[in-house]
């Protein structure tokens, strides 16, 4: 009976983790869905150069200032009402647009989205640690991964649609039943999971900890791929304009790059968790191949180097990030464990913008992209021989 009474509370774990992973699509599905769009938002009158770059900031900056708070508060509270509340605000955001009517107020929308993710995405990280053992992170990050990546994948293609058929008003409503639906579906199918007593902790402790190996070095490995999956989804369809490549060659090119680093993250986690892949060796791995596919980007002309290096950057990305946030899970103190992660996913946003960032000031002081990209990869290995470090 005891034999039977384990198999069924695996199976119970195992289904509460896919609202979860739902969860992170939506994150990724609502930003990606609207950036891809905002390029008509200008065109159509509604914006400067300035303005869509400030409406393009606006979530991932909602995101960068409030994860590490909402992190603490799902240790304090719990995690599953930090997940509940944050993805039905998501929905508020998302509907309030909606019934506004004024498409000016896009911003507001997408501050509201960015501030209602920063809660449910750090929640969602420590409840994926929380419900499964630590043998099985490596998997369970893994499929986390790939819903997110599935998100960024079908986020511009679907969001397009919606956005034709419909306008903005059709995609922000599409958005605000989806976060119901997912937020319905967890409150059904998560277990509560109850705050761990937690000893007092100063600034100072707090710094210490964030200061260790253990966390700096899987956080500088998340933030090195998602530097180089923006730079990919960003960069690659301009290269391939470059050279002569249409717009539906590019495009496939960023889903290709998506769907690599999506198929790769479930195989990869279920590897480092039979111990085939270490912690070091396997995100220095993932860096170096995020590293070769910008070199080859930046190196190799035309259809096959785009197509290798887009390959090798979903590679590279998929490889490291399971592994990162099963080190996080590992090596973090199970009280505070959505402080961790919030903290962790600040780096994964930093790397977001300062990525493109650098690729786009070092190809305008040159005059090429090739040495923006070269440029990206000799940081990304710079990061992996850090993190190979024991």
């Amino acid at each position: 009976m005891s034999t039977e009474s384990s198999e069924q509370t695996t199976k119970a774990a195992r289904s509460a983790l896919f609202p979860l992973y739902a969860a992170g699509f939506v994150t990724a599905f609502g930003a990606h869905s609207i950036a891809a769009g905002l390029g008509g938002y200008l065109e159509s009158g509604h914006a400067s150069l300035i303005t869509l770059g400030l409406l393009l900031a606006v979530y991932d900056g909602a995101e960068v200032v409030l994860k590490p708070v909402f992190g603490s508060l799902a240790d304090r509270v719990g995690p599953r009402p930090v997940l509940l509340g944050g993805l039905l605000a998501f929905a508020v955001a998302s509907v309030a647009f909606v019934l506004a009517g004024n498409p000016a107020l896009v911003g507001a929308a997408r501050l509201g989205q960015g501030a209602a993710a920063a809660a449910f995405s750090p929640a969602a990280g420590a409840l994926v640690a929380r419900l499964t053992p630590q043998t099985g992170h490596g998997r369970a990050f893994g499929g986390y991964g790939a819903w997110k990546g599935l998100g960024y994948t079908l986020g511009p293609v679907l969001g397009g649609v919606l956005i034709t058929l419909g306008g903005y008003p059709l995609l922000f409503g599409a958005l605000g039943v989806l976060a119901v639906a997912v937020a319905a579906w967890a409150a059904l199918a998560v277990p509560a999971v109850s705050p761990l007593p937690r000893a007092r902790q100063t600034v100072l402790d707090l710094a210490r900890r964030l200061g260790t190996g253990s966390f700096l070095r899987p956080t500088l490995a998340l933030a090195g791929a998602t530097a180089a999956l923006a730079v990919g989804v960003g960069f690659l369809p301009v290269a391939g304009a470059g050279h002569g490549l249409g717009p539906l060659v590019t495009g496939a090119l960023v889903s290709l790059l998506a769907a690599t680093a999506a198929l790769v993250q479930p195989r990869v986690g279920r590897a480092y968790d039979a111990g085939r892949i270490g912690d070091g060796p396997g995100m220095a791995a993932g860096l170096a191949l995020a590293a070769a596919g910008m070199a080859v980007a930046g190196v190799l002309p035309g259809l096959a180097g785009l197509v290798g290096a887009a390959v090798l950057i979903g590679a590279g990305t998929g490889l490291v990030t399971p592994i990162g946030f099963a080190h996080l899970a590992k090596g973090a103190p199970p009280e505070r464990l959505g402080q961790t992660m919030g903290a962790a996913e600040v780096g994964r946003e930093l790397g977001d913008a300062g990525g493109p960032l650098l690729v786009g000031a070092l190809a305008a002081a040159a005059g090429a992209l090739s040495f923006g990209l070269i440029g990206l990869a000799v940081v990304l290995a710079a990061l992996a021989a850090v993190v190979a470090r024991r």
